[in-house]
């Protein structure tokens, strides 16, 4: 089934695969029976969903959870129902490349107001002074 992001995209389910392991953490003598942790991975490098641009703060993004083939791995251990771990390790994913279809707008740089300098300097003093003060008369 393949994994919707919004109304534009879907991933495609060839470009998704899971394996389930044994939990870690508490659940009583089920933990060492049932595996109901989910790694879900997105192989990021040939989908063909997403365009480079998305592809590259996609990798940005997910830094941590690339492997070394550069396919996103995300592990959900939830709960101890392996299908609900499934479905939150895919919104996991899903939210993560929602993430990564957000073009930041690029940054202006402006020059600071006459106010601001102003205020810096002001502020300076300010603390000049009252250092000054604080010094023995001695001196």
């Amino acid at each position: 089934m393949s994994l919707v992001i919004n109304a534009d995209l879907s991933i495609p389910e060839g470009d998704l695969s899971w394996e389930a392991a044994r939990s870690s953490g508490p659940g009583g003598q089920n933990v060492n029976k049932v595996a109901s942790k989910v790694e879900l991975r997105f192989n990021l490098p040939s989908t063909a969903a997403l365009s480079g641009e998305q592809k590259q703060r996609l990798r940005t993004l997910a830094a941590g959870r690339l492997d070394a083939e550069g396919k996103v791995m995300v592990i959900s251990q939830l709960t101890r129902d392996q299908s609900r771990n499934l479905e939150d390790a895919r919104e996991k994913l899903r939210l993560l490349i929602l993430r990564a279809l957000y073009r930041p707008k690029p940054r202006v740089p402006t020059r600071p107001t006459w106010g601001s300098k102003m205020r810096r300097v002001d502020a300076k003093r300010r603390n000049s002074d009252r250092k000054r003060d604080r010094q023995s008369s001695s001196e």
